[in-house]
């Protein structure tokens, strides 16, 4: 199996994401065995969208992980680096007002919005601590982060099982039904170079996020941060 380039420029990685972007949702359905839906659900319950708030959903994607918040009556922006998502994305979901915008120089006045979140795009920037300053900076005094990201299982032999399917089936799977399979292998390997659940902690609290915690989502292959600003 070829060696993923953990170093990819910006560009690289959202050209990468323009090519999977129209089967993206579909494949990280199979490759997650289905989970993905609960893991959206999981994200939309901590967030806790109430109607007449203002919610940031960085790396948005097609955005699937900003639908359910929108259906709670909140007022959702999401926002993505790569411009072949978010033309998928408001082809399926005309009525989201979708904002192209780097991680690191987000778009947003100061205290835009009441909460913010991430699902599965802090791993991919290129400055994960800056990115959630840019995050802070954005949200009101007071207001919460809500950052859904791949981690680190929790039960030892359970780890083993997940390392192997994450570095051979999971591209294996990749293969056989994404446009573009060497952006899964690059995936695979920045997951398993993440920190774990109390590194990310740690790099919230120190890009100026306070209470942060965390909830272990199916043994801790996806881990749930919370925060207030």
């Amino acid at each position: 199996m070829p060696r993923a380039d953990l170093d990819k420029r910006p560009q690289e990685v959202a050209a990468m994401f323009d090519e999977v972007a129209d089967r993206y949702d579909l494949t990280n359905d199979l490759l997650a065995l289905g989970q993905t839906r609960l893991w959206r659900r999981a994200v939309v319950n901590a967030i806790r969208p109430q109607p007449g708030e203002r919610i940031l959903d960085l790396a948005a994607g097609t955005g699937t992980s900003s639908a359910p918040m929108a259906a709670r009556g909140a007022t959702v922006v999401p926002c993505d680096f790569s411009l072949g998502m978010l033309r998928v994305g408001r082809r399926r979901e005309p009525s989201l007002p979708f904002v192209a915008g780097d991680a690191l120089r987000l778009p947003f006045a100061d205290e835009s919005f009441d909460a913010v979140t991430m699902s599965f795009g802090l791993r991919n920037t290129a400055d994960p601590r800056q990115a959630l300053a840019e995050l802070n900076r954005v949200t009101r005094v007071g207001g919460r982060i809500v950052v859904c990201e791949f981690s680190h299982p929790v039960f030892g032999p359970f780890r083993t099982l997940y390392s192997r399917y994450l570095m051979g089936a999971l591209p294996e799977i990749a293969r056989r039904t994404s446009s573009n399979p060497d952006a899964y292998v690059y995936l695979a390997e920045s997951i398993r170079a993440w920190p774990d659940q109390p590194g990310l902690a740690v790099i919230m609290n120190d890009a100026g996020w306070r209470d942060v915690a965390w909830l272990n989502l199916t043994g801790g292959i996806v881990a749930l941060h919370r925060g207030r600003r």
